[in-house]
């Protein structure tokens, strides 16, 4: 395996790389932003119907001053069953007779109420405004809200597919800079559209391009890096959309207008892509192509940053030929998604892979529904949960590097999956225990999508490593979409969602047990090369199996 002497002789390890995730994950941070977004910019505050005794200042002199503001709130407004002002109904006609020291507040029919005519009065004193207000998304239009989060997340859904396909054919770093461009273009004009379905439209473009970013951003820290080092270079990717979570909380806290955040967390995907076309190109993935001219110039580059210039002038063309033993082949330039299907080393590591990626959004997505309910103060709560997943993500770069890749992400699932079934146990009155299960499921889907985003770029070669990645992306925006559906479960059986949500984990980790071990092992470049680790493996459970039976014996 040639690349890694190479990228040795260079710097692995140095100040170049130290430069790329700096550079690399800033933006993750502003990533997470955007998929956190509409938890401010599609908020539903308060509502009620549009009444004229309230909202309509003539209406309001007419009638007598004896009568205060919840009075009238009273005769125009029918309480519901928690005695809340309904938000979608009103009376017909004021009831006075409601207002009479003898009437209790049940003194009417449905009959004399009537949908919201004339729209809805709305609490400003969270938001000033958000999508929500802006385009009466509450009532007989309320599914439209869901809709638009999952045209955003089918988005990132087709994104992932493209975008991993686009970055093995035309580079990582390529489609890295137009990701950040329809990014800042899209999430700006999405901030100035007047209606519902242009805002839908240039969210799934952002969503889009987001996958884009993520996938190229990984990759790119994970080839630039010495086999050694990835598991580093990776947690410091994932503790990104940590640090995301609690920058998400800080913005919309400040910024109290839907159209002015959407603005604040898009701009400075301008200055990312400004400074993207400085950032190299993969070289692993330009030798790995066949373009050596190119692939020479970035690695002499990286060297001169890394202050080893020396190093990098002894290498040349003649060089990078003799130091790669076994150059990929045109098929193998050509390889793709028929490739991971069809050839029998690689097809179970792209199901079990996709299995473990559909796992982590399926239940993640799925719970972050009862995130909600925790509190009122949902600033203070988006900032929390990037809080805690910090400790969680930290902890899970240990744990791989003395317990293996495979052993954690087996791990991390399983114990995920079993917290989950155990809340179906734990009585509703026992609400601390409950708790306590929910935050280390939850902290442990968080290590798993540390364990699974460095796993599956291990797993694969160069050639087809951002297929691979582009199709976990696929299976776990999938489980994204479906994993709040079920919660439709309840309505038949109360614990019906969570036997669901946890056994998918659990199902998902003991097959990862099934995935080869990858903790130090040079990355892969070539499908021989994937299949040249299988035959050691085989040799080596062959001779140890051979030993076994020579003891026995």
């Amino acid at each position: 395996m040639a690349f890694p002497e190479l990228l040795d002789r260079v710097g692995s390890l140095g100040r170049f790389q130290f430069l790329q995730t700096v550079a690399l994950v800033t933006p993750i941070l502003w990533v997470t932003t955007q998929n956190m977004l509409e938890n401010f910019s599609a908020a539903v505050p308060r509502h009620r119907c549009w009444v004229a005794l309230l909202d309509n200042s003539t209406a309001h002199k007419n009638v007598a001053r004896d009568f205060g503001p919840e009075s009238l709130l009273a005769i125009s407004i029918p309480p519901g069953p928690d005695q809340q002002p309904r938000q979608c109904r009103r009376f017909r006609k004021p009831q006075w007779q409601l207002l009479e020291p003898n009437t209790t507040a049940t003194n009417w029919s449905q009959a004399d109420t009537e949908p919201c005519g004339d729209g809805w009065v709305y609490d400003h004193s969270t938001f000033t405004s958000t999508i929500v207000t802006t385009w009466n998304l509450v009532c007989d239009s309320q599914a439209l809200r869901p809709m638009a989060q999952s045209i955003y997340l089918a988005g990132i859904l087709v994104g992932a597919a493209v975008c991993g396909h686009a970055s093995d054919r035309f580079g990582r770093r390529r489609v890295l800079t137009w990701s950040y461009f329809l990014v800042s273009v899209s999430g700006s004009a999405a901030a100035f559209v007047p209606t519902l379905p242009l805002y839908c439209l240039f969210r799934s473009l952002v969503a889009f391009a987001v996958a884009g970013v993520m996938m190229s951003s990984a990759t790119l820290l994970m080839e630039w890096t010495s086999s050694r080092a990835s598991a580093l270079m990776m947690t410091l990717n994932a503790l990104g959309f940590s640090f995301g979570q609690v920058l998400t909380g800080s913005v919309a806290y400040g910024v109290r207008s839907w159209r002015m955040l959407q603005l604040a967390v898009s701009a400075p995907f301008f200055l990312f892509f400004v400074y993207s076309w400085w950032l190299p190109e993969s070289a692993r993935w330009l030798l790995t192509v066949g373009k050596l001219d190119q692939g020479l110039q970035e690695l002499q580059r990286v060297a001169a940053v890394n202050r080893k210039k020396a190093e990098g002038d002894t290498l040349t063309i003649e060089v990078l030929r003799s130091a790669i033993q076994e150059e990929p082949s045109g098929d193998q330039t050509r390889a793709g998604l028929g490739t991971l299907l069809h050839t029998p080393g690689l097809r179970l590591r792209t199901f079990i892979s996709m299995l473990c990626w559909f796992a982590f959004g399926f239940t993640f997505y799925g719970l972050a529904l009862d995130l909600q309910a925790l509190g009122s103060n949902i600033f203070l709560l988006q900032a929390l949960i990037g809080i805690v997943d910090l400790p969680v993500k930290t902890g899970s770069l240990l744990l791989l590097n003395h317990l293996g890749r495979r052993h954690c992400q087996a791990g991390s699932l399983v114990l995920s999956g079993l917290c989950i079934l155990a809340n179906i146990l734990v009585p509703h009155e026992m609400g601390v225990l409950r708790s306590s299960l929910a935050v280390l499921g939850l902290g442990s889907l968080g290590a798993a999508f540390t364990c699974v985003t460095i796993f599956s770029s291990e797993l694969f070669p160069t050639v087809l490593r951002m297929t691979a990645v582009g199709l976990g992306q696929v299976a776990a925006r999938g489980g994204a979409i479906l994993g709040p559906l079920v919660r439709l479960l309840s309505l038949y059986v109360s614990w019906l969602p969570l036997l669901v949500y946890g056994t998918v984990p659990v199902i998902s980790g003991l097959a990862a047990l099934l995935l080869p071990e990858t903790k130090n092992l040079p990355l892969p470049d070539t499908i021989q090369d994937i299949q040249k680790q299988s035959g050691k493996k085989a040799t080596h459970d062959t001779a140890v199996s051979t030993i076994l039976v020579s003891t026995q014996l």
